[in-house]
């Protein structure tokens, strides 16, 4: 039996494991800066499958360590969740969930803690098949992704100073491997004015009609927007709308706007706020055209202060990492992989995006099942996701070796 099939046979000898971890970790409720249960519950199954060394940084991520070779390759899921939102669009209890032979339901499912119970198991795999003595496999749970993509890794990377050779994501992608996907950006938008009784509104200025063209020109502005042949168009949406006024009897004095912005190759963060600038209704009515920040307290206590800016990042199809992923994949399941992106964001874009650490994405569940109601991930790809992150880290060595000679 060669090493792929050995490597299946122990991704399927551990479904029932890998079914049940993950089914107690959806009963656990863990919105963004609420992990602090759901993190106890990573390390008691790390201890119980047996890693070399764990570790909970200050911010609140969990770190696995198996194997003390000398080459440092990450896999990575964010175990926050966002809310259960209408509780009446739910067939099933969001976190008791619901279980039969193909699939498992329940907030988490796919997004994303389904390949943090595939991650875990493959470290398993690793120490069954004696596979990490030339490299180290970092695993990690990282909170308040749902927040703010990428802070995490920020930390890990600036104050933790880890830096993998590659880095493996885990969120859905129905087990295809994805290699980027658009950045983004949350903007806001701010025009002021001069209240005044809501009996005489010509004696002020309303800032919500001011407010008006701006929408419109927004909206007439997405369609033009950059397009990329692989990653597709940029695109911008209005998110949220507040105002301030003295009463519902007065002339709004304040009215502003997030603008969920997502930027695809060619498109920058000062190029995304120009185009902004240089509407004509922005300019005529004086608006503010800013990033947001994010500074909201982990679960720990720790905050950690970024602007709301993530890089779009894409990694070539002939890279290393990506050729692996595709060799481990052939070996596997004796078939041709699809090869493709995200739609929606990821914590690469700091991991690669900001500094330029080569990712992957290879998950369970799929991606239209993120913060859907009725959530689910189906049992078999689970069990192909932990053969595969058993596989890469080999894989990878193998050619690397090959390619350089050595």
């Amino acid at each position: 039996m060669n090493l792929a099939d050995r490597i299946r046979e122990r991704a399927e000898h551990y479904r029932d494991d890998i079914s049940a971890f993950l089914r107690d970790m959806i009963r656990i409720p863990s919105e963004s800066c609420e992990e602090g249960a759901v993190i106890a519950r990573i390390k008691a199954e790390m201890e119980a499958v047996g890693f070399d060394r764990i570790e909970i940084d200050p911010m609140g991520n969990i770190l696995g360590y198996i194997g003390t070779g000398p080459r440092l390759i990450a896999m990575d899921a964010h175990i926050d969740t966002v809310g259960v939102g209408e509780r009446r669009n739910w067939d099933y209890d969001p976190y008791d969930s619901y279980e039969d032979d193909d699939i498992i339901v329940g907030r988490g499912a796919s997004d994303q803690e389904g390949g943090m119970a595939s991650m875990v198991y493959a470290a398993k795999i690793i120490q069954d098949l004696d596979l990490a003595k030339d490299y180290t496999l970092l695993i990690t749970g990282t909170v308040q992704e749902e927040d703010c993509d990428g802070l995490c890794w920020q930390y890990i990377i600036e104050e933790s100073n880890i830096r993998p050779e590659f880095v493996v994501i885990t969120e859905p992608t129905s087990c295809r491997i994805y290699r980027g996907h658009r950045g983004r950006m949350e903007i806001k938008v701010s025009v002021g004015g001069v209240s005044c009784h809501g009996s005489a509104p010509e004696r002020g200025d309303n800032a919500i009609f001011k407010m008006a063209p701006i929408l419109q020109e927004l909206e007439q502005l997405h369609p033009r927007l950059k397009h990329d042949d692989f990653l597709g168009k940029g695109s911008l949406t209005v998110s949220e709308i507040f105002y301030s006024s003295p009463s519902r009897c007065a002339v709004a004095d304040g009215c502003s706007i997030s603008v969920d912005r997502r930027l695809t190759a060619g498109e920058t963060y000062d190029s995304a706020l120009a185009e902004i600038r240089a509407l004509p209704s922005v300019q005529a009515a004086g608006a503010v055209v800013e990033m947001y920040d994010y500074a909201r307290p982990s679960y720990t206590g720790l905050t950690y202060p970024t602007k709301a800016f993530f890089p779009t990042w894409v990694l070539p199809e002939d890279h290393p990492v990506c050729q692996a992923t595709i060799a481990s994949y052939r070996a596997l399941f004796r078939a041709e992989p699809i090869v493709d992106k995200w739609t929606f964001s990821t914590n690469a874009v700091s991991i690669m995006g900001r500094y330029n650490i080569p990712c992957i994405g290879f998950g369970p569940g799929h991606e239209d099942q993120a913060h859907a109601p009725n959530e689910r991930t189906w049992k078999n790809e689970l069990v192909e996701a932990a053969a595969m992150y058993a596989m890469i880290p080999t894989t990878f060595l193998t050619l690397n070796k090959k390619e350089t000679g050595q």
